[in-house]
């Protein structure tokens, strides 16, 4: 990770345009997670001796790219945590899916639910045990080439939740196999990009806005 990566930095947040195919946070793959590049990009650069706090208040999925949010102090984590759950952050993602929506707008609201065995989330039209009511809207934006750009807001923020809805109106996400048989982009990524974040900052309480650029990938190229 370097300076090209940071789209935003203080004393209290570091923001970053994570690449497809890094980990937000370790795993048992053991492969470097941007948590990890995080902290040594701080160090570094701010010649910080010994350990370094830096908290991760939400996550991307490892194929997704775009902006996300590291805390620098503990504070900041607590209140950028409490922004989250009352909603507070304003997340917009771009997606480029395999057809065009029937609509050019719309909103779609489903119950999800983890599948542990199968590891990957389960979608129904209506209240299930332990599954999770999941909503978002959406505005289709342009066609690319053979594909079509679509923007996501999300009222709530499940896992995979854009990825399982934009399949179930039979809008699969480029690249995206685990919900729907394609075959796989040359780097494993998928055609989903975290945009854009506002917010009001955790302690300096002035808004953010925060444009994550597309990937430099052919997909992308002309967005």
């Amino acid at each position: 990770m370097d300076k090209n990566d940071v789209l935003y930095e203080d004393n209290h947040l570091l923001i970053i345009n994570k690449k497809a195919g890094q980990l937000s946070q370790g795993d048992k793959t053991k492969d470097d997670s941007l948590l990890e590049l995080g902290k040594a990009y701080i160090k570094k650069h701010y010649n910080k001796p010994g350990d370094v706090f830096l908290g991760l208040p939400h996550r991307l999925d490892r194929p997704v790219s775009g902006a996300i949010i590291l805390c620098r102090t503990s504070k900041a984590l607590t209140r950028m945590n409490k922004l989250i759950a009352d909603r507070e952050l304003v997340k917009v993602y771009h997606a480029l899916v395999l057809n065009k929506p029937k609509d050019q707008q719309g909103r779609l609201e489903s119950y999800l639910r983890k599948n542990r065995v199968k590891n990957k989330v389960d979608s129904f039209n209506s209240p299930q045990k332990d599954a999770k009511k999941a909503i978002l809207t959406y505005q289709f934006l342009k066609q690319i080439g053979k594909y079509f750009l679509i923007e996501i807001k999300l009222e709530t923020g499940r896992p995979h939740q854009i990825r399982v809805q934009l399949n179930d109106m039979g809008c699969p996400i480029l690249g995206d196999l685990k919900y729907f048989n394609q075959s796989p982009l040359s780097d494993k990524s998928i055609g989903l990009h975290a945009r854009e974040l506002s917010f009001i900052h955790p302690v300096k309480k002035n808004p953010i806005n925060i444009i994550a650029p597309y990937p430099t990938t052919i997909y992308w190229r002309n967005s």
